[in-house]
């Protein structure tokens, strides 16, 4: 009987470590947006990046875009740096305010993290010294998913409700959460009525969009102000913005969101992964080059 109980224990454990824990974007957004970044590479990113990647990703970041999720239960410091909780109901977003964990200690919010990572990566190729402090591998795997993460108007969310993570809602005749519904509900709706539930479909819309109806914006999103490397500040207050003007907007607990909600918050979560696609690779570019 024991050794029963022992066995029902070990296999509960290798299945939490199998199901992937979902935060930010989840895994067909984070997908999305990393195979949007690795098609718009220079050369000398795309080589970057394939050195860097690890080999069970056979070249293909996107495989591996949701890896910073599945890592909380090793990591568990890196948890605050997914998200940046604002002042409730102000709408705005201040680094030097709102850039820090639930102990205060500053820097550790997902700003802090792109940048962070960001300095980390410019040391590659720079020979031995500060180069060999760092994994390189991680740190490109990090912003990479946090350049997704910024992207997620409810991860530039409130305060009090954590981004809508307390926010009970139906989405149609399904429970869940508000953050969840951004994170998942609203791609998962769109892929099963647009896409055939492929998530190559829903990139290849987006890639069309991006060279098409967003075209005349793709300069000012690749832009990064005062020759900087990496903007997290610009996504962030963009995010709190659009969490503010569609995520929350006439939403209240126990709210039942179906196609009013899905029809005019789906191309926000469209233009946003496509913002967050397109600045991953710019970013990487300056990296790199």
């Amino acid at each position: 009987m024991e050794l029963h109980k022992f066995h029902v224990l070990l296999a509960m454990v290798f299945v939490l470590f199998l199901v992937p824990v979902v935060h930010g974007w989840g895994l067909d957004g984070h997908y999305s947006v990393c195979k949007i970044a690795q098609s718009r590479l220079s050369k000398a990113a795309a080589k970057a990046v394939e050195e860097l990647l690890p080999h069970s990703a056979n070249g293909d970041l996107a495989s591996v875009c949701i890896w910073a999720d599945r890592v909380k239960f090793r990591y568990h410091w890196s948890s605050p740096l997914h998200y940046i909780d604002t002042p409730d109901k102000l709408c705005t977003y201040r680094y030097s305010r709102d850039c820090k964990d639930e102990d205060g200690v500053a820097d550790r919010c997902v700003a802090g993290a792109i940048n962070n990572y960001t300095n980390q990566l410019l040391t590659y190729n720079k020979g031995s010294g500060q180069a060999s402090t760092y994994n390189l591998t991680e740190a490109l795997l990090f912003l990479s998913h946090f350049i997704g993460d910024i992207h997620q108007p409810l991860h530039v969310g409130f305060t009090s409700d954590r981004g809508g993570n307390t926010i009970d809602v139906h989405w149609y005749r399904r429970k869940a959460v508000l953050h969840h519904v951004w994170d998942t509900n609203i791609i998962e709706t769109a892929e099963e009525r647009y896409d055939d539930s492929n998530v190559d479909e829903l990139v290849d819309a987006l890639q069309k969009n991006i060279t098409t109806g967003w075209a005349d914006q793709v300069d000012s999103w690749e832009s990064c102000s005062g020759n900087m490397t990496a903007c997290p500040d610009i996504y962030a207050s963009e995010g709190i913005k659009a969490a503010c003007d569609w995520a929350y907007k006439g939403v209240t607990e126990d709210s039942t969101l179906e196609d009013d909600y899905f029809l005019t918050r789906y191309p926000i979560v469209q233009w946003r992964l496509a913002q967050g696609g397109v600045r991953l690779a710019a970013t990487l570019n300056r990296i790199f080059e």
